[in-house]
Parts: structure tokens; C-alpha cells; sequence
């Protein structure tokens, strides 16, 4: 049985306790070593399977959000919007926002990607992914890289820790220009609002961002202006999704 075989039957008090206890050189070179190759493996399958994927846009969002959920509806028209824009779909591959992003695009016959993380709860592949376009990870961090390296895009539709996790990530990277400015787009005025306004009139104010790092997200309400504004950056340039 592998070290993550045993965390899963675990108590979180057991978890706690295990990262104090001393290990002998040869444990801790045989666990590394082996973290270091599935860590490898990874990304090796991501870029290998990705690399050829052509112009796609992420869609992030809550693994909980319900069928019937207005946000939901928006996601999948969204996909389906992009995908006849000439965009490929890229989500987390689970439920809730991404199952609805990854089924707008398979309906529109379009590439639907699924980037799955092994999680203890909610998280399964879902239906509506490419056979030859669902990924498996295990280490966040490898899975954000596919995310960011294989996106000309980013749709933030309402979600929890994850989804900011992934927003930031996105935005941090720009704002460092460690990648281009792709475009940033949150969707629900009335769920991101708030958060903006902290983000304005406290981190700004306090001189932790420049103001032109607001200028990195774009906030709307419709699919129609989500599926705009990364047209739009786009047609700046001069390019098209075949590029």
C-alpha cells in the first residue's frame, strides 16, 4: 500500500501527528524519490496530451453547483458559445460548474477537456469529457501548469476555495508577467463585487497591488459578454482561434 493509500484510512489527528515524526535518511530518499517521479510522470503525461490541443479557454467554477443552478445554465452556454467562436473548453473535469462547461462544449461538438483531481469527496470525472481529453492528477500544483500553459483564456464563474485558488493563480502569473495578459473574466457581478471592492479599496489602498492590476479582470453578467471580452482581446491583436 502506497503513503497515500494509507493517508486516505487516516485520522486528520494521525495526519498532524506523522508530519512530526523523525524518519531515517533512507525513508525520507526512498518517499521523495518516489514523489519526485509520479510528480515527473505527471507532468509528462499533461504536456504530452495537451501540447496539441490547440486555442482553448478554462472554465472554473464550484464542483457543487446544481443542474438547475442559473450558473450552471450560463456555464454550459458559455462552452457552447466559445466553442462555436472557435475555442476549445478546458475544466477541472468534475461536476457542478465544470461538468456544465465541458457539456456545453461536447454538444457543440467542440474539444472538451477535463483536468480531474483525485479529491476524497466530490470530485469524479464527468460524462461529457473527450475520451482522449481526460487527464488524471494527483498533485494540484501539476494541474494548475496544464491550466495556465494550455489557456488563451480564463472564465471565473462563482465558486469556493478552489476556484479562487485558481483565480489568483491565474492573475498572479499575469500580473508577474511570468505569462501573456490573457484575458481574466469573472462572471456574477453580485457574487465577485464584493470581493473587488475589498480588493480596491483596501489592497489598493493600502499599496499591496498597482492600479493597473485591476485592470487585469474583466467583471460581467452575461455569457454574451463573457464569450466578448476574449473576443475582443483577441481581435487587438488580430488573431483568431486557428492561430
Amino acid at each position: 500500500m502506497t503513503d497515500k493509500e494509507v493517508d486516505k484510512y487516516m485520522t486528520e489527528e494521525e495526519k498532524i501527528k506523522k508530519a512530526f515524526v523523525d524518519h531515517s535518511w533512507a525513508e525520507i530518499h526512498s518517499e521523495e524519490s518516489w514523489r519526485i517521479f509520479k510528480v515527473m510522470s505527471e507532468f509528462v503525461e499533461g504536456i504530452d496530451r495537451m501540447s496539441k490541443i490547440g486555442p482553448c479557454v478554462s472554465i472554473f467554477g464550484s464542483a457543487r453547483t446544481k443542474p438547475d443552478n442559473p450558473y450552471y445554465k450560463m456555464a454550459e452556454e458559455i462552452a457552447a458559445k466559445l466553442v462555436r467562436h472557435g475555442y476549445g473548453v478546458i475544466t477541472g473535469g468534475g461536476p457542478g460548474i465544470m461538468e456544465a462547461g465541458n457539456k456545453g462544449a461536447k454538444e457543440q461538438g467542440g474539444k472538451s477537456v477535463g483536468l480531474n483531481i483525485d479529491l476524497p469527496f466530490e470530485q469524479r470525472p464527468n460524462e461529457y469529457i473527450d475520451r482522449d481529453k481526460s487527464i488524471d492528477f494527483d498533485y494540484f500544483f501539476v494541474r494548475k501548469v496544464m491550466f495556465v500553459k494550455y489557456s488563451q483564456g480564463f472564465i471565473i464563474m462563482p465558486g469556493g476555495f478552489g476556484t479562487l485558488d485558481e483565480m489568483f493563480e491565474s492573475l498572479t502569473l499575469i500580473q508577474t508577467k511570468k505569462i501573456a495578459h490573457f484575458p481574466v473574466v469573472l462572471v456574477g457581478k453580485s457574487y465577485w463585487g464584493g470581493l473587488f471592492e475589498w480588493v480596491k479599496n483596501t489592497m489598493l489602498t493600502e499599496g499591496n497591488i498597482n492600479p493597473d492590476d485591476l485592470d487585469l479582470v474583466a467583471l460581467v453578467d452575461t455569457p454574451t459578454e463573457a464569450v466578448k471580452v476574449i473576443d475582443d482581446f483577441y481581435a487587438k491583436y488580430l488573431l483568431k482561434p486557428n492561430f
